[in-house]
């Protein structure tokens, strides 16, 4: 490893000490910040995998049901139904900062035109069969849990370019600067002792020479 490229004198030592008292500490915050911030992040990731799962099993299940029940009307009916939507939906996405990521909290209002929350669905019923009102209910009901997995795979992305991030500086510090300077730090302290030495040599022989 390299030193640095410093005068070798007592004011660049004290500096030197005082800069890898802070490496040091930097590199022990920055450890426990990645630690912190991957068991986060496995925690994340499992409950990703689970929602996934529901979400995907409930989704085939649902259109399925829907296409059998689709089958069974008009083309022209089917059209007529989902021509004009009959609910709004409003997405409000905030922040929350786990460990320096500012990851995503969402919330969502589903109204009908006639601003009730979570309004029934507002198409004639005559019109469509009852396999396709439970089918769309269903579907609808999905919501939530589609969202929910948005925000944590989006957090998932977030933190985990923020791990590579906080693991470079880690290394960084770990295998670069830290020895670096107390390399540095030590030929410093070894040129100190140099330079005392011949300096007592060097008084020893003026004295030798003063007293003949």
């Amino acid at each position: 490893m390299a030193r640095l490229n410093v005068k070798p004198t007592r004011m660049e030592l004290n500096n030197l000490k005082s800069r890898l008292k802070t490496a040091v500490r930097g590199h022990k915050l920055l450890k426990d910040k990645r630690d912190e911030l991957m068991r986060r992040f496995i925690d994340l990731i499992r409950e990703n995998n689970r929602l996934r799962q529901e979400v995907e099993e409930s989704l085939v299940d649902n259109m399925q049901d829907f296409v059998l029940a689709k089958s069974l009307e008009n083309d022209k009916m089917v059209e007529q139904i989902f021509a004009v939507p009959t609910k709004t939906v409003d997405l409000h996405i905030e922040t929350e900062n786990i460990m320096s990521v500012n990851v995503p909290n969402m919330t969502v209002r589903v109204t009908n035109p006639y601003g009730d929350d979570e309004g029934d669905v507002i198409y004639s019923y005559l019109a469509s069969n009852s396999q396709m009102d439970t089918a769309i209910d269903q579907i609808e009901k999905s919501l939530h849990k589609l969202l929910r997995l948005a925000e944590i795979e989006k957090s998932c992305q977030l933190m985990a370019d923020e791990i590579e991030k906080t693991r470079r500086r880690v290394n960084g510090l770990e295998y670069s600067t830290i020895p670096q300077l107390k390399e540095t730090i030590y030929y410093i302290q070894m040129k100190l002792e140099e330079a005392e030495r011949a300096n007592l040599v060097r008084m020893m022989k003026v004295k030798d020479m003063g007293g003949r």
